[in-house]
């Protein structure tokens, strides 16, 4: 019996039997009742009059959406298949990617100089082997690494993608960034595109290429997990703007690239947290150039240095109120240097730093930050709380020297 309904189906749908007060429009309730008052729900039957009432609810379903529910199963379908193309897709980018920035990215065989008490022993090597990862950033031949990758470095060699080997001098190094420059002589380089730090995004691809290991090129891939964080280096030096994502680095894979799914250079991948899952860093690249252009050109970084040693305290809360200090903690002076622009401006141990020139100073840290080059020689105020007294002393910063504490 033909209902009238037309329902968009590849096959229609096979109904055994409707009764015809169904077929009235009584409904499929209805005409289950009426099945059972006429006695045709035996056992034997009951399971095909339910399979019946289901299939007439079906077709109602189905023809008062108008067939949108036909057209839901086929997007299901048709969603399907954007996810193929979709990570087919990912696939393209991740290895276009790294297709681009292969050739760019190096192994550095490194060979140490010692720097351990044992060093002296001549019962131990005097010498200690190591390796890392580099990417070439110029057409000359300057790689970007890590500083504790080259880190008192006796001989650097260098590793290309098409089996050349170069040795390499190094040009400069930063351990408060950890960051280093070393450069090779050699000609048909295949630079790295160098991209914007500041304009990535949470969320968006990374990949890391890198040598861990000593597995040359490997690719990982991954996204930025997060952006801003502050990364403390080996000399005690906060690294700020670091950006966190979850490509998987191993040891090797120090001074690599972290690159974007256009294969531009984003980070220089610096260290990962072993107990975790996933948790890894990388220098932002435009924090990169900045040290790697000064590294070029002076061989070093400048930056500025008073001549303590302090610890965090906090400050009580009565001393901070009553001489509106911003802020509820500061430096405590442990140590001053000999004839250094703290013990000449009158610093004593014991005093807490709480400001510096126009900046509160709540912690060693946001002292670290200012001193920079810009402030070598420049006079500053330094507001310290000596007891219960208030005072600011004028100090000179001098020109931070290799080992100098700040």
């Amino acid at each position: 019996m033909k209902l009238g309904i037309t329902a968009r189906r590849r096959e229609p749908l096979a109904i055994p039997w409707i009764h015809p007060a169904y077929a009235q429009g009584m409904g499929a309730d209805n005409a289950f009742r009426l099945l059972c008052r006429e006695g045709k729900t035996g056992a034997a039957g009951l399971r095909t009059t339910m399979r019946t009432v289901a299939a007439m609810r079906q077709v109602l379903h189905l023809a008062s959406n108008n067939g949108h529910e036909i057209q839901r199963i086929q997007g299901s379908e048709a969603t399907l298949t954007d996810d193929d193309a979709l990570l087919d897709a990912y696939s393209r980018v991740v290895t276009s990617a790294s297709e681009k920035v292969s050739p760019s990215v190096v192994n550095l065989e490194v060979q140490q100089r010692l720097g351990t008490p044992r060093a002296t022993n001549p019962r131990f090597p005097q010498e200690a082997r190591g390796g890392g990862s580099g990417f070439i950033f110029t057409p000359d031949g300057f790689i970007l690494t890590n500083s504790h990758v080259v880190h008192d470095a006796i001989t650097v060699e260098v590793a290309l993608l098409d089996g050349r080997r170069f040795q390499a001098h190094l040009v400069g190094d930063d351990p408060e960034t950890d960051l280093a420059v070393v450069r090779i002589l050699a000609p048909d380089l295949v630079p790295a595109s160098l991209g914007d730090s500041h304009a990535i995004r949470v969320g968006q691809v990374a990949i890391a290429i890198g040598n861990p290991y000593g597995f040359q090129c490997t690719v990982t891939a991954g996204v930025v997990s997060a952006l801003g964080r502050s990364l403390r280096s080996r000399s005690g030096r906060l690294i700020d703007n670091i950006i966190q994502t979850d490509a998987a680095l191993n040891p090797g894979n120090s001074g690599g690239p972290l690159v974007t799914s256009r294969g531009e250079v984003i980070g220089v991948n610096t260290a990962v947290i072993l107990p975790a899952q996933g948790i890894c860093f990388a220098i932002a690249i435009n924090t990169a150039k900045f040290i790697a252009g000064r590294l070029i050109k002076d061989g070093r970084i400048r930056r500025s240095f008073i001549g303590v040693e302090g610890q965090n305290v906090p400050l009580h809360r009565r001393i901070a109120r009553f001489h509106s200090v911003p802020v509820q903690s500061g430096v405590l002076v442990v140590s001053i240097e000999g004839n250094s622009p703290a013990q000449r401006a009158g610093l004593r141990e014991g005093d807490v730093i709480v400001g510096y020139g126009d900046h509160p100073i709540a912690a060693i840290d946001d002292l670290h930050r200012l001193l920079t080059e810009q402030q070598v020689g420049a006079r500053s105020s330094l507001t310290i709380i000596r007891r219960s007294e208030k005072l600011v002393l004028d100090i000179v910063p001098e020109e931070s020297k290799a080992g100098a504490g700040e």
